[in-house]
């Protein structure tokens, strides 16, 4: 077997969204990653489902593999001949060990590359409106950690107290008492201004700033907890914080769902100004010798109409076609039922407009759409997911239609690599039975405080059924679309604003 290779990648701080386009595009060939604990975990989502997910720890507190052996891992998963991503938090060169993995794999002639991470010291202090830099103020910053594997020597920050410009310290929440109290003792005046910040580039971002002489006390009292870095100079009294307000500012949304329905609802949240969580629980997994639906589409001038009940059954159906080289002209004369906007869109992305469309986007709105059109004589071909509704049929046979239901895909559990299975985030979102199935079949809980919005009824009288779920905390979408699961996120935030200010 030949060698793998592997990719030493900063992660970025905080939210997943801040790692380099570099970084996503190794994470997307990886056969295996082995990631640090302060890394955003939504980063897995970028590897492939079957990617191979190696936990390593590395924070303080808590139990991490030693430094040999996270070397001695990426030097066994590239021998296996794995495509390997080393996901580090920040930057891998900047106290991140990054050199001693990288000699590690040159000592044993493995291929490897160094992708370049935003760092805390620089982004952290950014996103709380903090220059590291001013013209006028800070001509330039130190970055220097307070953690070591060795113990620090008394006085050992007071030395850096004669040093010109922003002080930017690493790892030091805990001896932050000991930091301030050396900078002083080595010249800095107790009115210097300084600032730390807490769990940066994350919805639960935290910042207090205080005087040198009071930090440590402040911090104290606002109970703040670690990751956080800590600013000293006068770039800490300066706040240049975001001024831009978004509708879901401060918001975070788990959102489950496929892979590509979970990616498109995360954007949509950032660009609200919202925290996203993707979470991919299920997957669309089509039946691959399907005898049934190549027959139905070889002899599709026998039906009258074509009901699509989603937007992955329009894709399938659309693939398949040009699978078995059938023209889209023998369509013509057929009319085209689908169960709301998103699924048509996707038809009409290959030039075919629905005829058909309830105004309530549920199977059981098409289902009566069809029984008040479909005349005597004419037959429907159903194309769906395995387990579909039922009612599309009772209400069919009720009205004496002749159809053909074929499921066409299943929905399937995705595999799950979450180290945590508690969600705690503000709203979590559901847009199927199938997802909510999967959901708690993995073992994930929800807190008490978060909301969950489903999709439409159906999925909603799933999620009843799950004895943990706080009932007070389920709400449906006005309209049963993504969309419409967005616009309620935002209207629930609205809501929740204007009554914080009104009890004020």
């Amino acid at each position: 077997m030949s060698k793998g290779k592997v990719y030493i990648t900063g992660g970025g701080c905080g939210e997943a969204d801040l790692i380099t386009l570099r970084g996503a595009y190794a994470l997307r060939q990886a056969d295996c990653v082995v990631c640090d604990d302060l890394i955003d975990k939504r980063l897995l989502g970028f590897a492939p489902e079957n990617a191979e997910a190696v936990y390593v720890g590395k924070r303080m507190g808590k139990h991490s593999e030693t430094q040999e052996a996270i070397n001695d891992i990426l030097v066994k998963k590239a021998l296996e001949g794995k495509t390997v991503v080393r996901l580090k938090g920040g930057d891998s060169f900047v106290f991140g060990r990054g050199s001693e993995e990288a000699e590690a794999l040159s000592r044993n002639n493995i291929p490897f590359e160094i992708i370049p991470g935003i760092s805390s010291c620089i982004a952290v202090p950014e996103l709380a409106g903090i220059p590291v830099t001013h013209r006028r103020v800070s001509r330039s910053f130190h970055v220097i950690t307070a953690h070591t594997a060795e113990d620090i020597p008394d006085g050992y920050f007071g030395k850096y107290a004669a040093l010109d410009g922003t002080l930017v310290f690493l790892m030091g929440l805990n001896r932050l008492k000991r930091l301030t109290d050396e900078l002083m003792d080595g010249g800095l005046s107790a009115d210097t201004p300084a600032a730390v910040i807490s769990k940066g580039g994350s919805s639960e971002q935290r910042t207090v700033r205080e005087r040198l002489a009071d930090i440590a006390k402040a911090v104290e009292k606002e109970n703040i907890t670690a990751p956080a870095v800590i600013i000293v100079g006068e770039t800490a009294a300066l706040n240049y914080s975001k001024t831009l307000e978004s509708s879901l500012d401060g918001i975070s949304v788990t959102v489950t769902g496929t892979r590509g329905l979970v990616d498109k609802l995360a954007k949509k949240i950032y660009a609200l100004g919202g925290s996203a969580y993707p979470l991919p629980v299920v997957k669309i997994s089509e039946y691959e010798d399907n005898a049934r639906f190549d027959r139905a589409l070889e002899n599709i001038s026998d039906y009258s109409y074509i009901a699509l009940t989603s937007a992955n059954g329009a894709d399938i159906f659309l693939d398949h076609m040009k699978r078995l080289n059938i023209d889209v002209r023998r369509l013509s004369g057929l009319k085209i039922a689908v169960v709301g906007r998103p699924t048509g869109e996707r038809l009409k992305s290959a030039g075919i407009i629905p005829d058909l469309v309830p105004d309530t986007y549920t199977v059981e709105a098409l289902g009566r759409l069809l029984a008040e059109n479909v005349k005597n004589g004419e037959r429907v071909l159903i194309l769906r997911a395995e387990q579909g509704s039922v009612i599309l049929n009772k209400i069919l046979d009720g009205s004496g239609i002749e159809y053909d239901d074929i499921n066409i895909y299943d929905t399937l559990p995705c595999a799950d690599r979450a180290s945590d299975k508690t969600i705690s985030s503000d709203f979590l979102t559901f847009a199927s039975g199938s997802g909510v199935r999967a959901f708690f079949g993995s073992g994930y809980t929800v807190s008490h405080r978060t909301k969950i919005v489903c999709i439409g009824d159906v999925t909603a009288e799933e999620l009843l059924k799950i004895q943990t779920v706080n009932r007070e905390n389920i709400f449906i979408a006005d309209s049963f679309t993504a969309d419409g699961m967005i616009e309620k996120i935002e209207r629930l935030t609205k809501n929740e604003k204007i009554q914080k200010t009104s009890q004020q």
